[in-house]
Parts: structure tokens; C-alpha cells; sequence
């Protein structure tokens, strides 16, 4: 299982730290991904996190998002929020088995997902 938090209300420029929990699973032994799906739009990679703490981040959010990994907790730390950061974030896991060191931002890979958690970038 997977819970997201940490989403809310923020003005463009500000910042919200994103976490997610999972619980029935050993969390460092898998990838983790953050997706991201805007109003009105397909769900899209943001970042991941691979079984071997590979990172890997989608060109929209390089140098503004980084994520970490802490037990069976993982972190998405954004700032310079814009209003195309506005939707709905979902953690989720890809259990393998992995061909490569490299996480993947593919939707169709991932194996569970939370149910998100709502970030509002507005004036």
C-alpha cells in the first residue's frame, strides 16, 4: 500500500515537500515513482528512484523537484512551484524484475499506486 501526503494550496514560486508511505513492502528494494496528472490531462512521470537509488527526473522539473528515500518513506521536494505544477501527485511502485540499474518513468510499468494527494499552485 501506498499513502501520499503533503499536498495543498501554494502561490507560483513557493515550495511543498510531498511524501509518501508504504506500508506491506520493503520500500529501499524497489522503484518508486512520482507521477503527476494535470487537470484535463494523461498522468506523466515526474521523477523515480531506482532499487539501486538511481534518480532520474522528467525534463520539466529538472533542477526545481528532487526526490529522496528514507525506509519505506519517499520525499518530493518541490520548489519554484508553477501553475503547470497544478494536479494531482501519485506515488507509485514497479516491482521488477528490474534489466537495468535505471528506474523508469513509464505509467505502464508501475505495479500499485496511492490515490494522490492535490497540489493547487494559484494567485
Amino acid at each position: 500500500r501506498l499513502v501520499e501526503s503533503g499536498g495543498g494550496l501554494v502561490t507560483p514560486g513557493g515550495s511543498l515537500r510531498l511524501s509518501c508511505v508504504g506500508s506491506g513492502f520493503t520500500m529501499p528494494l524497489y522503484d518508486i515513482a512520482w507521477f503527476h496528472q494535470a487537470p484535463g490531462k494523461e498522468r506523466e512521470g515526474v521523477s523515480c528512484i531506482s532499487h539501486a537509488n538511481s534518480l532520474s527526473y522528467a525534463d520539466s522539473v529538472k533542477g526545481r523537484f528532487t526526490m529522496t528515500r528514507h525506509g519505506n518513506t519517499v520525499e518530493l521536494q518541490m520548489d519554484s512551484l508553477t501553475f503547470e505544477d497544478t494536479g494531482v501527485y501519485y506515488c507509485a511502485v514497479e516491482f521488477g524484475p528490474y534489466t537495468t540499474h535505471l528506474c523508469s518513468l513509464v505509467r505502464s510499468v508501475m505495479n500499485a499506486w496511492g490515490e494522490g494527494t492535490l497540489v493547487n499552485v494559484s494567485a
